[in-house]
């Protein structure tokens, strides 16, 4: 009985000793094959908005439509000449767009409209440009002072861009190649391994935010509400190690 247990025993350690051998193997193989190291480096930079662009609209209510756009009319010489105070060429840098409206019904006691028209909702849309973002800026925070001329208008939106993107990406994605290097040689040192040849490089996306943001997305940010904005590039870098 004793013997047909040792022979078990020794059997059980023969299958674990093999077991181990074939793991060791795999694990030596694959760590060959897989001589190199994945770093992910990034690089940022702080830029200024070079142009800008606003957004408004004068809007109208009147019983008859042709009156509102007869008021909206008259009314638009009122912004022209205020924007023209303000510095901005209104024959290059203004685009008047097309208006458009609606009919709002009157309702009985019960709620349910009457089908008699109540007035006529005018919007005139208006975009304003400029290469001096300050200047938009302060018209935004600004031109709301009309409404003491008579004058309804809206903010619709508020923009600020960065001409020289196209180039300061290309910068971005070196400097983050480059820390992505640093990252590895560090990474490396206590193992006595060097940096090699690239193996592979994939970019990832551009996250672009006002300078205090920490927001990222998979998808990328284009941040386009504030003048200073900050730029990050992240490039994946796959190194051989020698």
């Amino acid at each position: 009985m004793l013997e047909r247990i040792e022979k078990l025993q020794i059997a059980i350690l023969g299958l674990l000793l093999a077991f181990g051998l074939i793991i060791a193997v795999k694990s030596g193989v694959a760590g060959i094959a897989k001589n190199s190291i994945a770093v992910t480096g990034s690089a940022y930079e702080i830029v200024q908005s070079d142009s800008g662009k606003l957004e408004i609209s004068l809007n109208v209510r009147n019983a008859d439509k042709s009156r509102a756009f007869t008021i909206a009319k008259n009314q638009m010489p009122v912004i022209f000449d205020y924007l023209k105070k303000k510095g901005i060429d209104t024959e290059k840098d203004v685009i008047v767009k097309s208006p458009n409206g609606y009919y709002t019904y009157k309702t009985g006691y019960n709620g349910i409209s009457t089908g008699e028209i109540a007035h006529y909702n005018l919007f005139q849309p208006i975009s304003i440009q400029s290469d001096d973002v300050n200047k938009i800026k302060e018209i935004s925070l600004d031109i709301t002072s009309l409404m003491n001329k008579g004058l309804d208008i809206d903010i619709n939106n508020t923009s600020y861009f960065y001409s020289k993107l196209p180039d300061l990406k290309v910068k971005l994605l070196q400097n983050a190649a480059t820390d992505a290097k640093k990252r590895a040689d560090a990474m490396l040192k206590p193992t006595h391994n060097r940096v090699g040849k690239i193996q592979s490089v994939r970019m990832g996306v551009f996250q672009i935010t006002p300078v205090t943001s920490t927001d990222v997305s998979d998808m990328g940010i284009n941040d386009t509400s504030t003048i200073e904005k900050k730029i990050t590039a992240v490039a994946n870098v796959e190194f051989k190690i020698k």
